[in-house]
């Protein structure tokens, strides 16, 4: 009999609503919406955008979007971190107990870190699936699990793996996935779209208070400054999966989607970036979405049905929507060897890979 407690893992994605119903996705929203670290304005101006604006219209319109997406076995968010969490523990083995917790919805958090406290495990690293930092994903992750582990009175140790958008795993990974997609699509040029960020939320990231968004190449080279900054992580995202698909210099773009109210959010907007990639003359798009280690209603809504629509309405001959990681083998084995690495079983790699890079898109460094 093995006495020795096992080490506990919490992957943590961002939620989803239980049913594609306007109730459900109501108290979804309310839920994420009402979080300081999403909507960070003052507290009585996030209760009235959240109640009186957002709640009264948006609920009946996403849960419209859900069901486009929704399957037999529920949200596809929840079914494939469902089946990454089974991947990663067989991987792992029975010296580790993974759990799944989502920041809003179910199963929560809370649920997630008191199933791996009834499991006896001896500490708990942390994996926020989200490739890179923003204070609204990861950040609001890190803050819930540290409320929820300090609650118990013999606190457990914790580790948190950081995030990965630059880990030759995760890059690898997506390659895989991507490379047979894009060339059955016969693929004319390659778009990277991001989940999208206010514009003051990048600039609270910097520290010094005077690097990022200051001048159009301010993401092109990492510096002190720009160590939580998503939109640098995103750039540098692109460019080694650019580098690792053998895209040319003119044939890829990045852009972000789903930006929400009229306070200026971080450019490209993806939307308005598509017939203007028509205008160029690209015909055959392929899209692929690194932000997102799980298909879910902004990949497979947002870009697979409303996207596509919008580029073969300006013109377009087709959009192709590369498939997320998922439960992808090489995306379990690297989700597995990110905790045994945080665990001191393997050894670490930097965070920005080899060096400098100059951003480059369409032959010109990267611009707002």
């Amino acid at each position: 009999m093995n006495l020795t407690p096992p080490k506990g893992v919490l992957l943590i994605n961002l939620g989803t609503p239980d049913a594609p119903t306007p109730s459900a996705v109501r108290r979804y929203l309310r839920e994420f919406l009402m979080d300081p670290r999403v909507v960070d304005i003052s507290p009585l101006g996030r209760w009235a955008l959240v109640n009186l604006i957002i709640l009264p219209t948006r609920p009946a319109k996403s849960a419209a979007a859900y069901r486009l997406v929704w399957t037999p076995r529920g949200s596809p968010l929840l079914s494939f971190s469902q089946d990454l969490k089974d991947g990663v523990q067989a991987e792992l083995g029975e010296g580790f107990a993974v759990e799944l917790g989502m920041r809003y919805g179910n199963p929560s958090l809370d649920a997630a870190v008191k199933r791996l406290l009834a499991r006896g495990v001896e500490g708990v690293t942390v994996v926020p699936l989200y490739p890179q930092y923003a204070a609204s994903s990861t950040g609001s992750s890190l803050e819930r699990v540290y409320e929820i582990l300090g609650q118990s009175w013999n606190v457990r140790a914790m580790r948190v793996v950081e995030p990965f958008y630059n880990e030759p795993s995760f890059l690898d990974a997506f390659a895989e996935v991507a490379r047979p997609v894009i060339a059955a699509a016969r693929a004319d040029h390659v778009l990277f779209s991001f989940h999208g960020l206010p514009e003051r939320q990048i600039r609270k990231s910097d520290p010094s208070g005077a690097h990022c968004l200051a001048s159009p190449t301010c993401c092109d080279v990492p510096v002190a400054a720009s160590r939580y900054c998503y939109r640098a992580q995103s750039f540098s995202t692109a460019r080694a999966l650019a580098s690792r698909l053998a895209l040319p210099q003119a044939g890829w773009t990045v852009s972000f989607q789903s930006r929400l109210g009229r306070t200026p959010w971080i450019k490209p907007y993806t939307d308005l970036l598509l017939p203007d990639l028509v205008k160029r003359g690209v015909k055959r798009l392929a899209v692929m979405c690194p932000a997102f280690v799980a298909d879910c209603l902004e990949t497979l809504e947002e870009i697979g049905i409303r996207a596509n629509e919008t580029f073969r309405s300006a013109g377009g001959e087709s959009l192709t929507l590369v498939p997320s990681l998922n439960a992808n083998p090489s995306w379990v084995k690297a989700v597995a060897g990110l905790v045994q690495r945080q665990s001191g079983l393997e050894s670490a790699s930097p965070a920005w890979g080899g060096g400098p890079q100059q951003a480059v898109q369409d032959g010109e460094p990267h611009s707002l």
